[in-house]
């Protein structure tokens, strides 16, 4: 099985259930365990940087949430690219990972051009 996970929380459970080497995607934030590192990225964060202030933070979190876009982007190529069997993520919270809407329009892309029924 091929493995996506969006979320650093899933790759660590990924790795716990043994599955470490059926990982071919992961989130820029993924750095546990340390084996992941060698996991190609599929996401990055659109904007700010590590030296931003809480306010700063808290308009870009705001802005994004009022204005309905996500503060991370899903590389739709590499994520092709790993043709994944099995995509981990969730849909509860647009500022906590890459939407659910942008993964599930991926995927329909991925699997009209590839006739794949990838799981997510």
């Amino acid at each position: 099985m091929r493995i996506v996970s969006l979320l650093p929380s899933a790759t660590e459970i990924v790795y716990a259930l043994g599955l470490g080497g059926e990982l071919v995607g992961r989130t820029h934030e993924c750095d546990f365990p340390t084996e992941v590192s060698s996991v190609p990225i599929m996401t990055a964060d659109v904007g700010g940087a590590p030296t931003d202030s809480g306010r700063e933070i808290h308009l870009r979190v705001a802005g994004a949430v009022h204005g309905g876009s996500s503060l991370y982007r899903l590389d739709a190529e590499a994520l092709a690219a790993a043709r994944p069997d099995l995509i981990l993520t969730q849909e509860l919270c647009d500022v906590c990972a890459v939407s659910y809407r942008e993964v599930t329009r991926a995927v329909r892309v991925i699997d009209r051009e590839t006739g794949a029924e990838t799981s997510v």
